[in-house]
């Protein structure tokens, strides 16, 4: 290939295709949607690079999470995924805000754990992104940890319709809350280094900051929700006081001049 690293391997459509065992079709399907970009043409034949193939992959993993097509696009257009390192810091990004071990549960394990037998309640954790069925009654949990919180919670006498109700709640306030970090990566770290021509040897401290943001965001998200709680617990049993003191000093009705 004309320019072209002699080490690298290039394939043709149908070797690419047999090798990531990704249909013919649908990697030109995602060439027409602009997920993958063109082959390098060469006497009429289009030959697919290690970049194509990182892409690929990377395109088939996000796939497998249940991440839509349309969200993988945007995802690559904001960081112009077009080579292996961008790839590769993508899927660095994500397993560090991801690092919970998935694990697989029965649909009667979930109705022990939670004490109800509605199955709407499995159907609505697969809607919120708690959990994703595999099929015959089995489920991958997206976050243990939060499907543990939600079992203490019912140990508590809470019933997981409610605990549902309050992490659907929380993840529209943790989205905005994400795109906050995420505008601010992308407007202070990421545009320069990619203007700058995303030299290699930046590549390392673009990773060191996107883990001390990971690290500070949680500090920041606790230290934050501790300070709202403790207001709100002021504000609300501050009320609750003040009702109390003015009903007990309130003065005794009279009674009645034709009683007795």
């Amino acid at each position: 290939m004309e320019g072209a690293d002699p080490n690298e391997q290039w394939r043709t459509i149908d070797e690419l295709a047999r090798t990531s065992g990704v249909t013919v079709r649908n990697i030109r399907a995602y060439q027409s949607r602009g997920l993958l970009p063109p082959p390098q043409v060469k006497a009429r034949t289009g030959y697919y690079g290690p970049g194509h193939a990182a892409r690929l992959e990377l395109i088939q993993d996000l796939q497998d999470e249940g991440v839509k097509l349309d969200t993988i696009k945007k995802l690559l257009d904001t960081t112009g995924g077009s080579t292996e390192q961008v790839v590769q810091f993508i899927r660095t990004v994500r397993e560090l805000f991801a690092p919970e071990d998935r694990q697989l549960v029965q649909l009667g394990e979930l109705a022990e754990r939670y004490e109800t037998t509605d199955v709407g309640v499995a159907r609505r954790g697969v809607k919120m992104g708690l959990l994703r069925e595999l099929g015959d009654d089995t489920y991958e949990e997206i976050s243990p940890r939060l499907m543990n919180a939600a079992a203490e919670l019912t140990g508590l006498g809470i019933p997981i319709t409610r605990s549902l109700d309050v992490v659907e709640q929380l993840r529209k306030h943790a989205d905005a809350v994400a795109k906050l970090y995420v505008d601010l990566f992308l407007g202070e770290i990421w545009q320069p280094f990619d203007a700058s021509g995303r030299p290699d040897d930046q590549w390392p401290r673009v990773y060191e900051t996107i883990e001390r943001m990971r690290r500070i965001s949680g500090e920041v998200m606790i230290a934050v929700l501790e300070l709202a709680v403790a207001e709100r617990v002021d504000v609300t049993f501050g009320r609750d006081i003040v009702r109390n003191v003015r009903t007990s000093s309130a003065p005794a009705t009279a009674p009645d001049a034709t009683e007795g």
